[in-house]
């Protein structure tokens, strides 16, 4: 358990709070770029650069943004799936999962678990889907073996799909029921916490809403938690309680979906809900269109990383980076306007 004497790195650790499953604290994934004859380090992607928030149990965070932004870095980081963080915590019930043994993050494998964007790529062709969902069951051994066929017919069940399934491979099925396979494969190790990684990007948008739905039934009846990774913010309005908006690695924005959609503070965000298709015809859209490239995640920009873009930009957003703010109770940005 963290305590907040002292400082550590660029963050201030965060005492652990028993009504949030995850409390993520100035968390920093870089990546190096090596070249010359030597092959050495000569610089840095900042992938993930001071993320902090926290997640409640049993509900829902949607994190939006362009891509190439740091999304799905910062979920991968979470899990321990991209190597090791550069700084900053990562509180999983109260445990910091960085510091966990090998044996220790084998364990709590089964309590956080990923959905992956490809629905075809991050199943294995050589194997039924049977063997897909239940190979990490039998691994951690959840259920005894006589149980388990009928274990493994129940979570497909829960998932949509049919017994006969099983003996099929992951060619022989559509986009929609390979996004099922790959929520099955997730939610039958009873995990507590699943990382969505865009799971509907790849899908139709009636094949979308099917899965948004089952997605919303499962964390219902099972009382899971999600933290739901997408660029779409029609979805996120759907399924999300929070919502936190990335760019070039920072969380610029965070909130309840409620005052996020109400009141859009940063100007990254209000040009991102200016993008959003109206359904009509006749209505006439505030577009805000934002000039230039995303600067590069190697070489962000001084002060605000937002400011090369930002048509509210000041001389302080260039020489000053901005520090989180709370606006409105829970609803915290992290920009000069607001200071």
């Amino acid at each position: 358990m963290a305590d907040n004497k002292g400082k550590k790195g660029d963050y201030t650790p965060v005492v652990y709070d028993d009504q949030y499953i995850l409390m993520v604290n100035g968390l920093k994934k870089y990546f190096p770029i090596k070249g010359g004859m030597l092959n050495r380090v000569v610089g840095q992607v900042k992938a993930v650069d001071g993320v902090t928030f926290n997640l409640k149990r049993g509900t829902t965070m949607g994190l939006v943004g362009e891509s190439g932004c740091g999304k799905t870095t910062t979920g991968r980081t979470i899990l321990r799936l991209a190597g090791e963080k550069t700084d900053g915590q990562v509180l999983f019930n109260g445990r910091e999962v960085y510091d966990l043994s090998h044996k220790e993050m084998r364990d709590l494998r089964t309590k956080m678990q990923i959905i992956f964007q490809d629905p075809f790529s991050s199943l294995s062709p050589r194997l039924p889907v049977g063997e897909i969902i239940g190979e990490a069951v039998r691994e951690h051994n959840l259920v005894p073996k006589a149980e388990f066929n009928d274990y493994i017919d129940q979570v497909m069940d829960n998932c949509g799909l049919q017994p006969f399934h099983k003996d099929r491979y992951p060619h022989e099925f559509s986009g929609g029921q390979r996004q099922r396979i790959c929520i099955a494969r997730a939610l039958a190790l009873n995990p507590e916490f699943v990382v969505c990684d865009e799971p509907v990007s790849a899908l139709d948008v009636s094949i979308q809403a099917q899965i948004i739905n089952l997605l919303s039934e499962l964390q219902e009846k099972y009382k899971l938690t999600y933290l739901f990774i997408s660029h779409d913010l029609s979805v996120v309005e759907h399924i999300s309680d929070t919502i936190g908006v990335m760019y070039l690695g920072n969380l610029v924005e965070y909130g309840s979906k409620e005052d996020i959609f109400r009141n859009p503070l940063h100007p990254y965000t209000q040009a991102l809900f200016s993008a959003i298709p109206i359904p009509d015809p006749t209505a006439k859209m505030n577009r805000i269109v934002l000039e230039g490239s995303i600067p590069s995640p190697a070489n962000p920009p001084k002060g605000c990383k937002f400011h090369t873009r930002c048509r509210m930009c000041t001389q302080k957003c260039k020489e000053v980076a901005p520090v989180q703010k709370e606006v409105e109770p829970g609803h915290f940005v992290v920009c000069h306007n607001y200071e």
